[in-house]
């Protein structure tokens, strides 16, 4: 994705409060030329949040409302026109987003949300070229990733790269989980093949605040004072894994991304600010046990996969990458 060495803004930040948090960005995305490099007058941008339910939020396991309204700002002030967008795992892009307290940010900065509608892309990967993606985000003119750090009872770790499995759309994310959840191998891939297709702009990860232990809900939350930022999603997670001190050999995502050769090794990425060995966590909770990732689903929900794959397959494929 890069031709030269990614390079990885980490920082220490304590506070979502307003302008500490505006603070700490600006400090961030210093090392990149600050926000102006990602967003010119007039593009639309999409903000990729983890919005990942409604029912928890007090648990911390979705993107915090303040850094999505400071992202927000800082676009508008370069000229940027965001929208917000993702396809939850329950329920839609606007209930989750209420849910979390977005709507009254939203609105004051007439922020439109947009639900997901599939299309397919071209993937580099030939096993994945039935992959549908999000015909919104692949319009966009830029795209800024915002995920959270959360354990996960599925794939270890969730960060970057997997919240990028918010651009396709819910009823193929349930296909995927089916098809692809009783090899990890090849769920990890899926999850690779789909972050590289979208190849955002800009991720800003959260990680004021994360969440641990039986995530990506089921945990608790965890401060861990840190936020970090980079062109290179996958030197991203790296970057994060090793903060927390977990083997990129147990995260299905960044053991796959290695195989593929598109990880940077750690000694390859450059780090402006902070490097991850002083803002290492010495005891991060892992889940207690992992689950498989062919979760158990409804059986109406099942009965529809075989419509909806010959669907999918017939589509026109159209290239992938950002106007």
């Amino acid at each position: 994705m890069q031709t030269q060495n990614p390079s990885v803004s980490l920082i220490r930040a304590k506070s979502y409060e307003q302008e500490a948090l505006r603070e700490s960005l600006t400090t961030l995305l210093e090392p990149f030329g600050g926000m102006a490099a990602f967003v010119k007058p007039g593009n639309r941008v999409l903000l990729k949040p983890n919005l990942l339910t409604g029912s928890r939020p007090t648990k911390e396991c979705t993107t915090r409302p303040e850094l999505v309204r400071a992202v927000a700002e800082m676009v508008i002030e370069v000229g940027g026109k965001p929208f917000l967008g993702d396809s939850p795992a329950f329920g839609s892009a606007k209930g989750v987003a209420e849910a979390n307290g977005l709507l009254p940010i939203l609105e004051a900065l007439n922020i439109p949300i947009v639900e997901f509608h599939g299309k397919r892309y071209q993937t580099v990967n030939d096993n994945f070229n039935h992959l549908l993606l999000s015909k919104e985000t692949m319009e966009a003119d830029v795209i800024i990733n915002l995920p959270k750090v959360k354990s996960h009872a599925q794939l270890t770790v969730t960060l970057g790269v997997k919240n990028l499995f918010g651009c396709v759309p819910g009823k193929m994310k349930a296909w995927w989980h089916f098809e692809a959840g009783k090899d990890a191998n090849r769920f990890g891939e899926m999850l690779v093949e789909t972050a590289r297709a979208i190849n955002p702009n800009l991720t800003i990860l959260d990680g004021i605040i994360g969440h641990e232990g039986n995530g990506p809900s089921g945990g608790e939350p965890r401060d861990l004072g840190v936020l970090a930022a980079s062109k290179n999603v996958f030197a991203l997670d790296r970057a994060v894994l090793e903060i927390l001190k977990v083997s990129p050999l147990e995260v299905p995502t960044m053991a796959a991304s290695q195989r593929l050769g598109i990880c940077p090794e750690l000694s390859e990425i450059e780090f402006p600010n902070l490097s991850p060995d002083l803002l290492q966590i010495e005891d991060w909770r892992l889940p207690d046990k992992l689950i498989p990732i062919d979760f158990a689903m409804p059986r109406v929900i099942k009965s529809t996969f075989k419509h909806l794959y010959i669907r999918f397959i017939k589509e026109p494929i159209s290239a992938y990458g950002k106007g």
